[in-house]
């Protein structure tokens, strides 16, 4: 439905749309600044991120080949024996805000790798100590990335919504608010002009 068919041309609609344009225009202006300022952010974390990923993709390519001779040195059953008893890692985090966009922070972190006493096992256990070694490390990297690859991605998806609100406001409600104000305005001009000639007939002596 277009705005001839709903919006009658009136001054009053005509100053209330020249209105909503100013705040369609202010509106723009703020989710534009906004976004600026969340993709600074994101490029704070991005080139930290890199360096995790890489570390964290180093330290898996010396983890998996170490379980491997684990493995074959000790069988899938014997490596998961000197598996047990199972831990659990505890962690602290508490809610942040980056932009108002909601994140979450690793405040502490209870250990990972453990020493070679508390894992309780014989000498035998050589290739299996050095696999869990190995995969402690990856572990303890992972941890270390979570909160940030967190907040990538919150960012992330907050620039893309933010992206799409500017796109609807730019290219959508404001040519259809100038669009109105165009119509409504060349109608009442044009209604002024008739009513110009018309009285000037009227004032015409016969």
């Amino acid at each position: 439905m277009s705005d001839r068919e709903h919006i009658a041309p009136t001054r009053v609609n005509l100053l209330r749309s020249r209105k909503q344009l100013a705040q369609v225009e202010k509106g723009a202006e703020l989710v534009r600044r906004k976004r600026e300022a969340l993709v600074g952010e994101l490029f704070k974390l991005a080139r930290p991120a890199m360096g995790a990923r890489a570390e964290i993709a180093k330290q898996a390519g010396n983890a998996y080949p170490a379980l491997l001779e684990a493995l074959a040195t000790q069988g899938a059953l014997g490596t998961r024996a000197f598996g047990w008893p199972s831990r659990t890692v505890q962690l602290t985090v508490r809610p942040a805000f980056v932009w108002g966009i909601p994140v979450a922070e690793i405040v502490e972190r209870g250990p990972v790798k453990r020493t070679p006493e508390s894992r309780g096992v014989t000498a035998a256990a050589g290739t299996v100590s050095a696999a869990a070694e190995e995969f402690e490390t990856l572990v303890d990297l992972l941890i270390s990335a979570a909160a940030r690859e967190q907040q990538i991605q919150r960012l992330g998806d907050a620039v893309a919504r933010s992206t799409r609100q500017l796109r609807t406001l730019e290219q959508r409600i404001e040519p259809s608010l100038r669009s109105r104000i165009s119509w409504v305005r060349s109608t009442l001009d044009e209604r002024e002009r008739e009513e110009h000639v018309r009285l000037k007939r009227l004032r015409k002596p016969r």
